[in-house]
């Protein structure tokens, strides 16, 4: 696979050159490849994609704006419990470098954190184009010129460059980053073990015997598990 750096001159030039098309907007099961931006902290993005790990990519619309602050605010907070999981996190917004460097300042000083995640810098939107990320419904949520700011998108992308979720809040509604954590820990577990998560799942709560187990299998891999219905099947959660 190329470095993120040669993805990113690639996919500049082709984005540069071609009209977005709306119908090869990413969807959930496209391969993630990078970036064709710069970032704030270029460097860590790099490294973030050279190991294998897990990444969330959460798009704001614009810098300096309250509901975004508080975003990158708490995720900052939370930052141990996303490298816990082996997840690296970058955000995206409208806006330059320098405008992102002064905005970090505030936020820092508001959330009592120190911000140490990229932000890429978007201010030609040719990122939000890409992926989608654009705002057609709310006319207010747009820039001096008219153009669009993003919404309030979420990529989760496993190890192997693929969006496993996507989720996109109005720009008036903050994002729920205990949910995200939630996802996460849904989705590392059903790629460990052959299990999905119930409706309302929490970490520690039962869980679900994938479908495609047989009750034979099912025996052996869950012997506590439970037959509430032939295709309902719940287990403890398992543990490595």
């Amino acid at each position: 696979m190329l470095e993120l750096a040669e993805l990113t001159r690639t996919l500049c030039a082709s984005s540069a050159s071609t009209p977005f098309d709306r119908s090869n907007a990413s969807k959930i099961t496209d391969l993630f490849f990078g970036f064709p931006h710069d970032s704030y902290n270029l460097l860590r993005m790099t490294r973030s994609f050279k190991d294998g790990s897990w990444a969330i990519l959460f798009s704001h619309p614009d810098d300096f704006t309250p509901v975004c602050t508080t975003e990158l605010g708490e995720v900052s907070r939370q930052q141990q419990e996303f490298e816990r999981r082996g997840v690296k996190v970058i955000g995206l917004s409208a806006n330059g470098l320098d405008s992102h460097e002064r905005w970090i300042q505030d936020i820092n000083q508001t959330a009592n954190t120190n911000l140490q995640f990229p932000i890429i810098a978007d201010k030609d939107r040719r990122v939000a184009t890409l992926y989608d990320m654009l705002d057609y419904q709310d006319a207010t949520n747009v820039d001096a010129k008219g153009i669009p700011f993003t919404v309030r998108t979420v990529f989760i992308i496993d190890p192997k460059k693929t969006i496993r979720l996507t989720l996109s809040y109005p720009a008036a509604v903050g994002r729920n980053f205990d949910e995200i954590l939630r996802v996460v820990d849904a989705l590392q577990l059903g790629d460990k073990y052959k299990v999905v998560t119930p409706a309302n799942w929490k970490n520690g709560d039962d869980v679900i015997v994938h479908t495609a187990v047989s009750n034979e299998e099912a025996k052996g891999l869950f012997p506590n598990h439970k037959a509430i219905l032939p295709y309902l099947r719940t287990t403890p959660q398992p543990t490595s």
